[in-house]
Parts: structure tokens; C-alpha cells; sequence
């Protein structure tokens, strides 16, 4: 209390300064409305700004509260985004296998989709990586094509990628053959364009347009017969030869290789089964009787 009335005689002048400027203050504006107006609109204007200034700090300190929340608002959107992502891509998948041997007729064959994590084009053996392995059924010797056309072989697996031969490799040899006449060669890459292929070893009967599409020939267990390969672009070959050679621009993009297909052959066990006794047999008795 001695410090109270310590205080207030210390600050004594003050509080009668502030006293006497409060009645000035009220007797200038009693009975003014002029006076009033202005008062009223300063103390408004002076209101407004300490109001400002008090919304600025208390917005500062709230900031962090707010990055929090847009954080959790951008994490959520972020995973909506994936999802929808991954509902096209699997959409996109099924409109792939449905479409792309709708009349094959062929039952035994299913497909497992993948995704090209590397792939070369400018190599004179080139390769390519898949993100599926033997953890999801890959295997060796399997068959790997894409929307367009078929992509190449699978030669090495592991437990969550696989690496492909590519049709862009002259260690890679197919069996195909020209889809209106049935006349069959063996399609290779010359190591020159990564857009065109050689299809050999044609018969020197073999008829032929520029134009005509090459597809598989289903003479091995890897692909299913009829799948694309490309289109005949030119005639390749001498005329003295006993063969015909020809140019085929391939239908795979493979300078643009992003989603791809395993062919997966649930009789190629036993097909191998069945040529690998062929084989003894003739090892046996190798003039057929």
C-alpha cells in the first residue's frame, strides 16, 4: 500500500495533466457537432489502424498453424492425384489387353503389364528394363510387346525387375510372316534404324505389296500368332538370290516405350515337353523309320 501512495505522488502531475486535457477535451466537443464528427472520425481512422496492426501480428504468429494445415491439404490432394492416376493407368491397362488380341483365339495366353524403368536404342545390342520380376511371375524366354506391336524377349529375371532383349538386337530373331499371303521368314534388326527391321529368308515364290502388314507366326511358344510387327516398306533384295529380304518399318515406338506387356504362355511347359522328345527321337532313329 506505502508503494501504491508512493507511486501516485511520484505521477501526481501526470494524472492531473491527463485529467484536465480529458475535461478540455470534453467541454471543446459538449454541444459541437462538428467537433464531434471529426473527433469521432479520427478515433475511427486511429481504431482502424490498431486494429490493422493487432490482425498483421496475430496473423504472424498464426502462420505456422496455417503452413501446417495447407501441408496436410496439399498431402491429401497429392494422394487423390495418385489415386486417380493409378485408376487410369489401370483403366488404360484392361482397354489394352482387351483390344489388342481381340481375335487370337487363343486362350492359353495371359498378359502381365509392366513398366520401362531404362531402355537403349542407339547400342548395336540393345536392351531394356522392366519393373516386374519373378516375384510377379516373370520368367525367362517370355515375350514382351506394347500396344502397337511386339517389343522383344525377356533373358534375365530378377525378384522385382527383368531384362529384355530388344527387338533392336541382332541376337533377337522372330518368326513371322506376311499377314494376307501366310508366306513366313525370320524378322532381325541390322543395327541400322531403330525404326526399321529385315524380314529373311522369304521363299523366292513369296508374294508381296509394299504395305502389307507383318504379324507373328505363332510357330513358337513365345507369341501367340497374329500379333503386330510392322509394315512392308521396301524390297531388299538382289534378284539373283534364292530368297527374298525385306524392309519393315516396326509399329513399336521404341524411342517411346513406357507401359509393355509379359506374354505369358501357360503351354509352353508342356510344348517344350513335347519338342524336346521330338528331338530324341530323331537322335535316335535320325532317318525317321
Amino acid at each position: 500500500m506505502n508503494e501504491l501512495f508512493a507511486f501516485l505522488l511520484r505521477n501526481s502531475k501526470w494524472f492531473v495533466f491527463t485529467f484536465f486535457v480529458a475535461i478540455s477535451v470534453t467541454m471543446l466537443l459538449h454541444g459541437d457537432p462538428y467537433r464531434q464528427h471529426v473527433y469521432l472520425t479520427s478515433a475511427g481512422r486511429m481504431a482502424s489502424s490498431v486494429y490493422k496492426g493487432a490482425n498483421n501480428v496475430t496473423s504472424y504468429f498464426n502462420l505456422h498453424e496455417i503452413n501446417g494445415e495447407l501441408n496436410s491439404r496439399n498431402a491429401n490432394l497429392q494422394a487423390e492425384v495418385s489415386r486417380l492416376q493409378e485408376t487410369i493407368a489401370l483403366l488404360q491397362e484392361q482397354l489394352f489387353t482387351d483390344t489388342l488380341v481381340p481375335d487370337s483365339g487363343v486362350r492359353h495366353f495371359e498378359f502381365i503389364v509392366a513398366h520401362v524403368i531404362n531402355n537403349s536404342i542407339s547400342h548395336p545390342y540393345n536392351y531394356l528394363t522392366i519393373n516386374k520380376g519373378s516375384h510377379d511371375g516373370i520368367s525367362p524366354e517370355l515375350g514382351v510387346i506394347d500396344r502397337n506391336g511386339v517389343v522383344g524377349i525377356v533373358s534375365n529375371v530378377g525378384p522385382g525387375s527383368s531384362r529384355v532383349i530388344s527387338l533392336l538386337n541382332p541376337h533377337f530373331r522372330l518368326s513371322c510372316k506376311i499377314k494376307r499371303t501366310d508366306y513366313f521368314g525370320s524378322l532381325v534388326w541390322d543395327g541400322q534404324s531403330p525404326e526399321i527391321a529385315l524380314l529373311e529368308e522369304l521363299p523366292r515364290h513369296t508374294r508381296f505389296d509394299i504395305g502389307d502388314t507383318i504379324v507373328t507366326s505363332g510357330y513358337s511358344a513365345v507369341f501367340p500368332a497374329g500379333l503386330p510387327v510392322g509394315v512392308v516398306i521396301d524390297d531388299d533384295t538382289d534378284r539373283n538370290q534364292n530368297f527374298f529380304t525385306l524392309k519393315v518399318r516396326l509399329l513399336a515406338d521404341f524411342t517411346t516405350l513406357s507401359n509393355v506387356q509379359v506374354v505369358l504362355n501357360n503351354q509352353a511347359e508342356e510344348l517344350r515337353v513335347l519338342r524336346a522328345g521330338e528331338e530324341n527321337d530323331s537322335k535316335k532313329n535320325p532317318f525317321g523309320n
